[in-house]
């Protein structure tokens, strides 16, 4: 594959642009027990298709967005304002399935049902290498805390990759584990896969054992996520719930219900306190010590398929079936 030419956008316009943000949000705001209340702040308009994917840089100033079958397109885009900085035209032959940015803020890596893994500079957007071992489609991708492993999640499998020498590193598992969603624990020891089946398989990466298996849905699991203190696994399914797992004991802790279709997509507030769950019915904001739903937002006008929260907490990317990203937020106190 060649590089796409793409425009340079150097840091130093970006902080230009960061300083006449469109959205502030003051650190007063209590952003952190005020989730609840967020509102639309604005609405992202380009891709031609599903957003299926959303990821943000470390440092929160670039939302990443990925589009679906007759698309295959990655677009990145000023979180602050809103402002669309480059696309990457022919990321991929089909749909941009998962995009993940490694935590050293270096790499931004997109996997898509075309079976392939593609590698690219954050800092110039440029295409660095395809990871190929996969012979079906890649649907989920996870990095290690140390940004040096890259884990993908197929559905013929689990493969292993280092990312800083960009060369394979082994398969975890074969077939027979059409895995549909993958997240590394905050410590970087334990993998946890979700699969067609409705099974949670938790894996200690250094040895790359089978630690546990949990028959956790009665139907796909859509998505697995963290929690920030790494003590609870939460998990989304087709079969409408959301479910809170111990990870020390792999007992249930909580079972969310409310959705009335497919949960899509989970996203965990950084400050631990706030989980957002997404589906045909829009998005549902829960208070993940008590279970209790805070908030529905409504604004996609078709099924919500893809769900971020920014790394400094403040904001909520949702991307839908209506080919829009809404951007949640705060917004800033009135003086």
């Amino acid at each position: 594959m060649a590089a796409v030419a793409l425009p340079v956008i150097t840091w130093e316009g970006f902080y230009i642009h960061q300083a006449h943000a469109a959205v502030e949000v003051t650190p007063n705001s209590q952003a952190t027990s005020s989730f609840g209340n967020a509102q639309l702040l604005y609405t992202l308009r380009g891709h031609k298709g599903t957003v299926k994917s959303l990821a943000f840089s470390p440092d929160s100033r670039i939302l990443v967005s990925g589009g679906a079958e007759n698309e295959g397109i990655i677009r990145l885009w000023n979180s602050a304002n809103g402002k669309k900085l480059a696309d990457i035209n022919k990321a991929h032959k089909t749909s941009v399935e998962s995009l993940v940015i490694s935590p050293d803020g270096q790499t931004l890596v997109s996997c898509s049902n075309d079976n392939t893994i593609n590698l690219w500079s954050l800092k110039n957007f440029k295409f660095s290498r395809s990871f190929v071992g996969h012979t079906s489609n890649v649907l989920s991708l996870a990095v290690s805390p140390d940004s040096k492993v890259l884990i993908s999640g197929a559905l013929d499998g689990i493969r292993i990759w280092d990312l800083l020498q960009q060369r394979p590193l082994g398969t975890l598992v074969r077939f027979d584990n059409l895995i549909y969603t993958l997240a590394i624990s905050p410590d970087g020891q334990t993998l946890a896969s979700g699969d067609n089946k409705g099974v949670i398989k938790l894996w200690n990466l250094s040895t790359g054992q089978l630690v546990s298996e949990l028959p956790a849905h009665s139907n796909g699991v859509s998505a697995v996520i963290f929690t920030p203190d790494g003590q609870t696994l939460v998990s989304a399914s087709r079969d409408r719930t959301v479910k809170l797992w111990n990870i020390n004991t792999g007992e249930i802790v909580r079972t969310l219900t409310g959705h009335n279709n497919w949960v899509n997509a989970i996203a965990i507030n950084p400050d631990g306190e706030t989980l957002a769950s997404a589906g045909r019915d829009g998005i549902k904001l829960w208070n993940l010590t008590t279970g209790e739903l805070v908030n529905t937002l409504s604004g996609h006008t078709d099924w919500v398929s893809a769900i971020a929260f920014s790394p400094n907490g403040k904001i909520l990317a949702s991307g839908g079936f209506d080919q829009q990203i809404k951007i949640w937020g705060i917004p800033p106190k009135r003086k």
